[in-house]
């Protein structure tokens, strides 16, 4: 049975906006300190990220592609209107966990799983979401 974060969110929604930055970033370190995310990969097996122009011409240009070339090849418009990846698991993804366009990947892909951001406050219910995908986010979630 998934847990109730309810009373959580509150209280942390009451935290002023730089002490829970804080207090996220110290789990987020403390939790990349033994969590390896090859030995994991959920996030490019199920979370499609939302790909950005800069991130549509930047890995075009990684594949030696033409950026139509790569968006009829890769992407398709979801229901928000946002370019996503075609298939899931991400068509990156090794399997080794390894991602094959790394050094290009989307800004989402960069800055997941978000818990070391600032003003983490406005994307906590996206964080919540996260528990089930991320165990870097679970531990964060389980220690506060």
């Amino acid at each position: 049975m998934p847990v109730d974060y309810s009373v959580l969110l509150k209280h942390l929604r009451k935290m002023k906006p730089k002490e829970l930055d804080a207090t996220f970033l110290e789990l987020h370190e403390k939790a990349f300190e033994h969590i390896d995310c090859l030995e994991c990969a959920n996030c490019c097996r199920s979370l499609g990220p939302r790909l950005t122009d800069v991130d549509i011409t930047r890995l075009a240009a990684h594949l030696k592609l033409k950026t139509p070339d790569f968006i009829s090849q890769y992407l398709k418009i979801d229901e928000d209107k946002d370019y996503v990846f075609k298939t899931m698991p991400c068509p990156f993804l090794m399997d080794d966990n390894y991602c094959m366009v790394y050094k290009s990947r989307p800004k989402a892909c960069r800055e997941y799983p978000h818990t070391n951001q600032k003003n983490i406050k406005s994307i906590l219910s996206v964080c919540v979401k996260n528990i089930e995908t991320c165990p870097v986010v679970r531990e964060i979630f389980d220690s506060l």
